[in-house]
């Protein structure tokens, strides 16, 4: 019996103009053994429904190709099926494919796939949306809603976002954080919640981080002076931010963040913005309800 294998594929990922070919994957994938089928988004929210309809046409393996947030919508429509992940590395940052070692060249990323070596990985949702890497409120959520605004999808494009989002970002509101039965009033700068251990580009808050813990990673960056904030960028690029005694770390399986007034919290979601319909924020792991093709 063959391997159905369904390609879902952003052209717009990354740099743009990302191509699949039959003649490409035939060369990979033999008649004899696989069944190939390409699908290519076209608007926000396509691969959703592009993966529902594979998944009913009987697809073994289903493959994101783009970035984050492609491999998002794809992979929410998997979790708690036998249906596995494959993903072809096309996106700007790509944290989720760095983290599980999956290569940007196209031609050993489909050989991950062809290989079929699965692994079964933690997932979280934030109010029951799914994600895979990381969510955060605060300042990156921010340097993301900055960033949408942007067409060209580049880490230079990111440097921009972070410096615009920096001269005018001044969080004062004051959030009720709720975890293994504590309550504590906090003002943060940055709140990120890790699944994975990278953000994309390399760079990562959460280096300890991992899919199969069972645990979510958290970071809390408070208020800081102009020159404490230099500094937490400067140890971050060096990932030695932990040296600042102003950050907090913890490992949690759950937390709920609202704020004290009650207004909707701005939130990025795997590096897309995301506004929820709720001022209260439920963020949960968990544990190996995806499997994902990996090296």
């Amino acid at each position: 019996m063959r391997t159905n294998i369904h390609f879902i594929v952003n052209p717009i990922a990354g740099k743009g103009k990302n191509e699949l070919s039959t003649a490409l994957l035939e060369t990979f994938f033999l008649k004899t053994e696989f069944s190939i089928s390409i699908k290519k988004t076209e608007f926000v929210l396509h691969a959703t429904a592009l993966t529902k309809a594979s998944i009913e046409e009987g697809a073994d393996i289903i493959v994101a190709c783009g970035g984050d947030g492609t491999i998002n919508e794809v992979a929410s429509c998997l979790v708690n099926t036998p249906v596995i992940l494959g993903i072809l590395p096309m996106g700007s940052g790509n944290g989720l494919a760095s983290n599980l070692k999956i290569p940007k060249n196209l031609k050993k990323a489909l050989s991950i796939i062809k290989n079929q070596n699965v692994i079964v990985i933690d997932t979280a949702t934030i109010n029951n949306e799914p994600f895979f890497s990381n969510t955060g409120v605060g300042f990156d959520a921010h340097v993301i809603s900055d960033f949408e605004e942007n067409t060209s999808r580049q880490l230079f494009s990111y440097v921009k976002s972070t410096l615009r989002t920096l001269k005018k970002y001044h969080y004062k509101n004051v959030v009720e954080l709720k975890y293994n039965g504590t309550t504590e009033l906090i003002s943060p700068f940055l709140l990120f919640v890790s699944n994975s251990n990278e953000m994309g580009y390399k760079m990562s808050l959460t280096p300890r981080a991992s899919l199969q813990d069972g645990l979510l990673d958290i970071v809390i960056v408070p208020e800081l002076s102009n020159f404490k904030l230099f500094l937490f960028t400067l140890l971050f690029l060096f990932k030695k931010h932990h040296w600042l005694k102003e950050v907090e770390f913890k490992q949690l399986t759950s937390l709920e963040i609202k704020s004290k007034d009650n207004t909707i919290l701005k939130v990025q979601k795997d590096g897309e913005f995301f506004i929820p319909k709720d001022p209260r924020i439920e963020i949960a792991i968990h544990p190996k309800n995806l499997n994902v093709c990996v090296l």
